[in-house]
């Protein structure tokens, strides 16, 4: 145990840590003026996300308006796509869109093995200046998509109310999905060592989409590859702790207790203290306020972030919102969520 490394880091761990850190999901992106400005000179979010002077810059806007105990890379979960041979492009307003949906065993069986040195180097470089830049003063995250949710938009092809082309897959050819999901499972692991190899101290798996499954789906298409993903990091990065997310997530959180990560992050729709409850205590949690809140009164958001803290006292537990941040938030909300976040447990301690 150091004092000298990143406080979101030692609490990721398990370390007993001086206040709760404190990060938010998409914390890089539209709700800022800065990041807007930006954006209208370089209207490509692809160029954004890979050209590693943009990557890094838009990385660290949130870090130098708000010292965030966490500083993301700012990337997408579909960015290793194009290295496992699956074009794509995002849209404004839109979203992402696959030019050739994955749909037949020919389009699975020609997909690549990624290799993210050759194919998506950007990344090892932003996350390697992005350590250099905030040294202790924050944890560097890196972030994948988990296995299912990826496979949900390569066979959609674009975003998707109802799923009803993958779940077509799943309950009509499952022979098929499976190999497109070991495939996406193999190529994740590796894309998250090299990740952390490149700098990132903890790591994410957001798998968006596995929220719209039945549990007894949940358990055969997502379950497994998640539990893969990580068997294959921890294989060989034991002390890099591993989060999960999923959207929706209050029908199959006891599930994602099982995968084998070291925390899970709750989103809005289930009680702090029910998450905690129904999880196992050696796991830590994060979240989980409503990012809806953030269009509130501070006093509201304050009160909200002493809520989510105080229910989980006594766990390993990183303050976030409970979905990525939206657009439109008010900034100065956003400051007083960080700031909050900073100073909340010195407020539960006056309180008690």
């Amino acid at each position: 145990m150091s004092d000298s490394l990143p406080l979101l880091l030692r609490a990721a761990r398990g370390e007993l840590v001086e206040r709760t850190p404190v990060w938010m999901m998409r914390q890089a992106g539209r709700y800022m003026k800065v990041y807007r400005d930006l954006r209208d000179r370089y209207p490509s979010f692809r160029e954004r996300s890979e050209n590693p002077d943009l990557s890094y810059e838009i990385s660290m806007q949130p870090f130098e308006a708000f010292q965030p105990d966490g500083v993301i890379l700012f990337s997408d979960i579909l960015t290793p796509l194009p290295g496992m041979g699956i074009d794509f492009d995002i849209v404004e307003s839109k979203g992402p869109l696959i030019q050739e949906p994955i749909r037949s065993l020919s389009q699975i069986e020609a997909l690549h093995p990624l290799e993210p040195n050759e194919t998506m180097p950007f990344v090892g470089e932003v996350l390697g200046r992005l350590r250099e830049s905030v040294g202790n003063k924050a944890a560097v995250l890196g972030f994948v998509g988990a296995p299912w949710t990826l496979a949900a938009y390569v066979v959609e092809g674009k975003s998707s109310k109802n799923y009803a082309v993958i779940k077509a897959m799943a309950f009509q050819q499952p022979d098929l999905l499976h190999r497109l999901l070991n495939h996406f499972a193999e190529s994740i692991a590796t894309y998250l060592r090299y990740q952390i190899d490149a700098g990132a101290q903890v790591v994410q798996m957001f798998d968006s989409w596995a929220g719209q499954l039945s549990p007894i789906d949940y358990d055969t298409f997502a379950a497994p590859y998640q539990k893969r993903v990580v068997e294959l990091v921890k294989a060989t990065h034991p002390d890099t702790p591993m989060i999960l997310y999923i959207s929706g997530s209050a029908g199959v959180l006891e599930r994602m207790g099982s995968t084998g990560v070291d925390i899970v992050s709750l989103d809005w729709t289930v009680d702090m203290a029910d998450g905690c409850a129904r999880l196992p205590k050696h796991l830590g949690v994060q979240g989980n306020v409503d990012p809806g809140l953030l269009f509130g009164t501070p006093e509201a958001i304050r009160e909200r972030i002493v809520d989510a803290v105080r229910k989980a006292k006594g766990r390993r537990h990183i303050l976030n919102l409970g979905h990525g941040i939206l657009p439109g938030t008010p900034e100065d909300n956003a400051r007083v969520f960080f700031e909050t976040g900073k100073t909340v447990n010195d407020l539960i301690g006056s309180a008690a």
